[in-house]
């Protein structure tokens, strides 16, 4: 009965918060309307590592890759070389090279471990990196790629929406955003799912009882590339423009802080991690310029306080408010 009125309170809050979401653009504020657009693009990339991360037990500190990749798609196919600016045709090909990049790369640094696994991750998002910083005719060099316009959804002469509306990306966004959410929803209540949770609890085990430990952690990497790719795509049409900031390793390293705070393991730590970290950005950058300091200090705190993270929260306060120790 318990657990039935938990999963309730948690439908309840989620409705909430969707409601919110899809009402948000209404009240016609724009910087607002790309600001929560902005938030959503990188919960969607918080997703995307919270399922190496959280769900395989995976610290790669070279997500970023992805993400940088995805957009680069966009600029390259639409802009450098102007073979299609479709985005029927530019989303699932950044999602598609995102993924056979992921996976070639899966298979090298998938063969180490622990410390071994994060640095090679890192070095191999750096190698991306300077690949794009480097090679101008690939990425622009330092200065990166502008786009010649938004995306178009044109499908055999009609055109469903306009992506220049800024509503109108927003409502893209978000309805990209649930999908991600409910498809990680189905593939952890998939076998695929159950097993990669079992390797994050104990690799050795699963290996033992005749799991292919390294391709189910492939099939994770993988595809937590494709989404990442999904993310990065999406930004750069937000954004109008790519450069190769978006595959540095502060911006791994951001994306990580944003699973941390939310709840690693957890299906909306993502998400409210992502809303955490950038509004926290904001409050405090208009405060005072020293905000760098300050952000690090609740970031700090939160860790200490909520080290399950922020989706904890609503079940610690629950338990205070029946008298029991959270």
């Amino acid at each position: 009965m318990k657990s039935l009125i938990t999963s309730r309170g948690r439908a309840v809050a989620i409705m909430v918060f969707l409601v919110a979401l899809a009402v948000f653009p209404q009240f016609d504020q724009e910087f607002y309307t790309e600001l929560v657009t902005r938030i959503m693009i990188l919960a969607i990339f918080a997703v995307s590592l919270d399922l190496l991360l959280g769900y395989t037990g995976l610290i790669s500190f070279g997500h970023a890759a992805w993400f940088g990749i995805g957009g680069y798609v966009l600029a390259l196919l639409g802009t450098q070389y102007q073979v299609t600016n479709n985005l029927w045709l530019t989303l699932p090909a950044a999602m598609v090279i995102t993924a056979v990049a992921a996976f070639t790369v899966g298979l090298f640094v998938l063969r180490t471990r622990g410390m071994f696994f994060i640095m090679v991750t890192l070095a191999f998002a750096q190698i991306f990196y300077f690949l794009f910083h480097d090679v101008k005719a690939l990425g622009g060099s330092s200065d990166g790629l502008n786009l010649r316009g938004k995306p178009t959804t044109e499908i055999n002469g009609w055109v469903p929406f306009e992506l220049t509306d800024t509503n109108t990306l927003y409502y893209l966004v978000m309805a990209l955003m649930v999908a991600v959410l409910l498809f990680m929803a189905l593939l952890l209540r998939s076998p695929l799912g159950r097993a990669l949770q079992g390797i994050r609890e104990n690799e050795h085990r699963m290996a033992v009882i005749g799991f292919p430990v390294l391709r189910y952690k492939l099939a994770a990497f993988t595809l937590a590339g494709s989404l990442a790719g999904m993310a990065g795509h999406l930004y750069a049409v937000l954004s109008g423009g790519v450069n190769p900031e978006l595959l540095s390793w502060h911006q791994s390293a951001d994306v990580l802080l944003m699973v941390i705070l939310g709840g690693m393991g957890q299906l909306w730590g993502g998400v409210i991690g992502a809303f955490s970290f950038v509004l926290l950005q904001e409050v405090l950058s208009g405060f005072t310029k020293q905000w760098h300091l300050w952000l690090g200090t609740v970031i700090v705190l939160l860790v200490l306080f909520l080290p399950d993270g922020m989706t904890s929260l609503f079940g610690r306060v629950k338990a205070l408010a029946r008298g029991r120790k959270p």
